[in-house]
């Protein structure tokens, strides 16, 4: 752990030393979600111009399954450790989060928007990019020394809501910061149609696909972990779903509930569903729900 920068190092050497568990395995807890999470992430601009922002979180593929209760049994226990965030300085709360408790990096985050500062605050989302130069290979370069410069990408997502309150200096931070694994970063603004997906590799952008008031679809934009240009697995193929729930849905109905509504929409709701969680950067709203799906679903 004495490769960790701070403030990551005093943060996990603490949690290691107040639960017990050895500091390598919150060492590995910490950097294990860089490297394999399946998820849904959405951004959208109602007929008013509120824009919210959503995304199921999926974890736990392939590490065993419970023929009992027929779940995955790394999600069954993840879902008992969601805990949301406010993160402080000085008093105020700077942005909110939700996490696994003991996990530092962040997945999902919102940054108020400021009063009589209109164009502040927005949210992000992390979404796996899966590449053959994917986080392992990323994670080999930082620890033998070739990338020292290099940030865990949910570590970044974290120094940019602590340091940046808008959606432009967002976007050009995450764009442009060289990182140790692949993501797609989704970004939401407070205005209507600030919305971006960010496919990052790891040391460039490679795609960027923005909203567009011009175009008919161009009200939402939706990932899940693919390239927004490539053919999707068909044995994982939650975008044609989300996209015909969202069509279905209609930009008159986008809101907390509609969007629910989509995220619970199967396939986009599988059995490796941990939470949904819903954010608006304009009032600073944001909700986690655990999420389950019993019965006869999708395994992902």
């Amino acid at each position: 752990e004495s490769r960790l920068p701070q403030p990551y190092r005093d943060e996990v050497r603490s949690i290691a030393r107040d639960t017990g568990v050895p500091i390598g395995q919150i060492v590995i807890y910490n950097i294990f979600y860089e490297i394999f999470t399946v998820c849904t992430s959405i951004v959208a601009t109602d007929n008013h111009g509120n824009q919210y922002h959503a995304r199921n979180l999926d974890f736990g593929l392939f590490m065993g399954w419970d023929y009992v209760n027929h779940e995955w049994p790394i999600t069954q226990k993840l879902r008992k450790m969601i805990i949301n965030v406010n993160w402080k300085k000085g008093g105020a709360t700077i942005f909110k989060s939700n996490n696994f408790a003991g996990y530092v990096g962040i997945y999902n985050g919102l940054r108020p928007q400021v009063a009589n500062k209109p164009n502040s605050g927005w949210t992000i989302s992390c979404n796996d990019r899966f590449m053959a130069e994917g986080g392992y290979v990323g994670l080999y370069r930082w620890l033998s020394g070739m990338d020292p410069n290099g940030k865990f990408m949910s570590w970044l997502a974290r120094e940019t809501l602590e340091s940046v309150d808008n959606f432009k200096d967002a976007k050009n931070m995450l764009e442009n910061t060289p990182i140790l694994a692949p993501v797609y970063y989704i970004l939401g603004g407070s205005k209507a149609f600030d919305g971006v997906i960010i496919a990052r590799s790891l040391d460039h952008t490679d795609i960027v696909t923005s909203m567009d008031p011009n175009d008919v679809n161009g009200w939402y934009i939706l990932e899940t972990n693919y390239d927004q240009n490539a053919t999707v697995l068909y044995l994982d193929d939650r975008r044609t779903p989300g996209n015909h729930c969202m069509r279905y849905l209609g930009r008159k109905n986008v809101g907390y509930e509609g969007i629910f509504n989509v995220l619970s929409s199967r396939s986009t709701l599988n059995k490796l569903t941990a939470y949904s969680v819903i954010m608006q950067a304009s009032t600073g709203r944001f909700e986690t729900i655990t999420q389950t799906c019993p019965g006869d679903c999708y395994p992902w």
